[in-house]
């Protein structure tokens, strides 16, 4: 499990100090390319304030996650998927697959690619 600061991979993207392809951002989110996709779009949208899993989210991070579900919905529009769809999805904890201990969403549109 990785910490917020310098341990944290997305935090260091949200920093700028880690090379990632910025695809929206606003005030309290930030979303970027996957670099392993599973779809013909495939975007990470992560609050910018550290936030280890919906597993240890607290009531005040609610409104943070509700913005990144917002953002998932402005992406899908401006993508061209707001009439057609697109999935978004979260892992938690080791047995759901989360692999970044930082919480983000999977946006993904534009049909699946490999496993």
């Amino acid at each position: 499990m990785t910490t917020a600061g310098a341990d944290c991979l997305f935090c260091r993207i949200v920093a700028r100090r880690s090379d990632a392809e910025i695809e929206y951002e606003d005030d309290h989110v930030l979303a970027f390319k996957d670099i392993y996709p599973k779809a013909a779009i495939h975007l990470l949208i992560v609050p910018k304030r550290h936030i280890a899993s919906i597993l240890t989210m607290e009531t005040g991070d609610a409104e943070v996650i509700g913005r990144c579900l917002l953002a998932a919905r402005t992406i899908g529009a401006a993508k061209g998927f707001g009439e057609r769809g697109y999935r978004v999805s979260v892992n938690c904890g080791p047995e759901g697959g989360q692999h970044v201990y930082h919480v983000h969403f999977h946006f993904m549109a534009g049909g699946r690619r490999g496993a």
